[in-house]
């Protein structure tokens, strides 16, 4: 079965890709889908998930990531790929000098969608913010985003994947595609 991952991030497609194996061929779609807007990642992923499929058809994820930092009230949460492209990492990083909690969190939705609907999978992973980037893996906020000792820039990908935030979601949608897809 051929599974379209759209996503502007290929970096994702190939996360998604190392994940199923041989289960399902993997395809990177790359589509400019509507921006929407909201502090909830699954209903974000989920209005994706429906544009995509109208689109392009055929079985489809797109996923959506809050990076929710708690001494900052959960900023930049949903708004975490606009955060990141205006003040990037080292913005985060100033914003985060002058607090003791550095806990935060990464929370993923994916959203599938076939001609049966769309159905939304989450996952959630739990970390602290360091003083600085680490490592040279990964894509995003990884390097100043570590659980336990390393980074998620730190960890190879095939690792990352098993233990982080959308690998979590990926599982979970995992099972119910394979009971109730294939």
């Amino acid at each position: 079965m051929n599974l379209k991952v759209v996503t502007g991030n290929p970096n994702k497609a190939k996360e998604v890709a190392a994940y199923f194996g041989d289960i399902v061929t993997v395809e990177h779609v790359k589509l400019d889908l509507p921006e929407y807007r909201g502090d909830d990642v699954v209903e974000i992923a989920r209005g994706k998930a429906k544009a995509a499929y109208e689109a392009v058809g055929g079985p489809l994820i797109v996923d959506d990531t809050g990076f929710c930092i708690r001494a900052l009230n959960g900023f930049p949460g949903a708004y975490a790929a606009f955060v990141l492209d205006t003040i990037g990492m080292e913005g985060i990083l100033r914003l985060m000098e002058d607090k003791s909690d550095r806990s935060a969190y990464f929370e993923t939705a994916i959203a599938f969608a076939d001609e049966e609907g769309t159905f939304v999978f989450k996952g959630r992973m739990e970390g602290e913010i360091t003083e600085s980037p680490r490592g040279d893996e990964g894509f995003g906020y990884d390097p100043i985003f570590a659980t336990g000792e390393k980074t998620l820039a730190e960890i190879p990908i095939a690792e990352k994947s098993a233990v982080s935030h959308r690998g979590r979601a990926l599982e979970e949608f995992k099972k119910w595609f394979v009971e109730n897809r294939l």
